[in-house]
């Protein structure tokens, strides 16, 4: 694929999410701009970023916390020549708390309005094409805190409402508010739990799907052994990385790489493990009827063409099939605390019941 011929940045497909928000086929998560899975220096953050609008990306996920807004500032350093083709989403809601693993959530008006002040000022914008409500807070009604957003679109500071890991039934009390563009949660061929709840109600209410860790924090790729010997790495938080469970989800990761050895034997060409997983996301989404544009991260210009080499790859039903079993056997479970998710708040809500 060429990204790039006489400076002119690479176009690539785009989907219409919802509430009329066209982006790429593929967005770029920016998580990866900060040290969150191993360290980046800024020099090499901008190169990474700046690559993947070169290569045609114009979706770019970011938030206000992904290094304390360092994130952010990178990102603002593009933004004078291409603020008008890039599709800028960033969330609030978790707060840094006090010490260590001490996080919140607030989705408080008061909370709204000063992060959405701080994220424009660091991103050197008027507007965000996006905002997200980060972690759904259990002290402010959902419909609230859409309200909340809803009045920033109305100032146009916000043009497209978003929620990252809300349950089934979150998403349709939000959507009576307000329109949702798209929805945000974790989702790869290691993690289907959305498949329940969440995604039906993505669709009854007309949103897109923005999968974020598609290729499960590096799990699903053939670089593997090269991310896990970084440090810091936020991946150790995480009970599917824990040494009891690793073992058991490495050898999955395995059955996914059998499937792209197969696969690179057809076409004659290497095929990733990251490309068997995005290509895998994008075919079981439109199986489910959901508009899709995953956001895989990294902090190499070369991943960002190994991830968009997917884009053109197509499993068969026999390969899909043997992709079928694997998120059930994997072992532990996707989040560090299970109420941060859809997964753990939904499981709550019927062990209530």
């Amino acid at each position: 694929m060429t990204h790039e011929t006489n400076g002119t940045p690479a176009q690539l497909p785009t989907t219409l999410l919802g509430d009329g928000l066209v982006t790429t086929v593929q967005g770029y998560g920016a998580m990866s701009l900060s040290d969150a899975y191993g360290p980046i220096d800024d020099e090499q953050a901008l190169r990474t970023l700046q690559h993947a609008v070169d290569a045609g990306i114009t979706f770019i996920d970011t938030a206000n916390i992904y290094g304390d807004g360092r994130s952010e500032r990178t990102i603002a350093k593009i933004f004078p020549a291409q603020r008008e083709r890039i599709q800028l989403a960033t969330k609030f809601g978790i707060t840094k708390g006090d010490g260590v693993g001490k996080r919140g959530v607030r989705g408080d008006r008061a909370h709204v309005r000063e992060q959405v002040e701080a994220s424009l000022t660091r991103l050197g914008t008027d507007y965000i094409d996006l905002y997200y409500q980060h972690r759904v807070d259990p002290n402010v009604p959902i419909e609230d805190t859409v309200g909340f957003v809803a009045e920033l679109v109305a100032e146009g500071k916000v043009r497209h409402i978003g929620l990252s890991e809300p349950t089934g039934a979150e998403i349709i009390r939000a959507a009576a508010v307000h329109p949702i563009a798209a929805v945000q949660s974790e989702y790869s061929i290691f993690s289907r739990d959305l498949e329940a709840h969440v995604i039906p109600a993505i669709r009854e209410v007309g949103a897109g799907f923005v999968p974020y860790s598609p290729v499960s924090r590096g799990l699903l790729t053939d670089s593997w052994a090269e991310l896990a010997a970084e440090k810091p790495n936020v991946r150790a938080n995480f009970p599917r990385f824990f040494p009891e469970n690793l073992p058991a989800n490495r050898a999955l990761a395995g059955e996914v790489a059998a499937v792209a050895q197969q696969l690179g034997e057809q076409l004659g060409r290497h095929v990733s493990v990251a490309e068997v997983a995005l290509a895998w996301v994008s075919a079981k989404s439109a199986e489910l009827g959901v508009r899709v544009s995953p956001i895989p991260g990294t902090r190499s210009p070369e991943r960002i063409d190994e991830n968009l080499r997917a884009l053109g790859l197509e499993l068969s039903r026999e390969q899909l099939l043997r992709l079928e079993s694997i998120a059930e056997r994997v072992v532990g479970n996707r989040s560090a605390d299970p109420a941060w998710t859809s997964q753990g708040r939904e499981e709550a809500a019927l062990a209530a019941s």
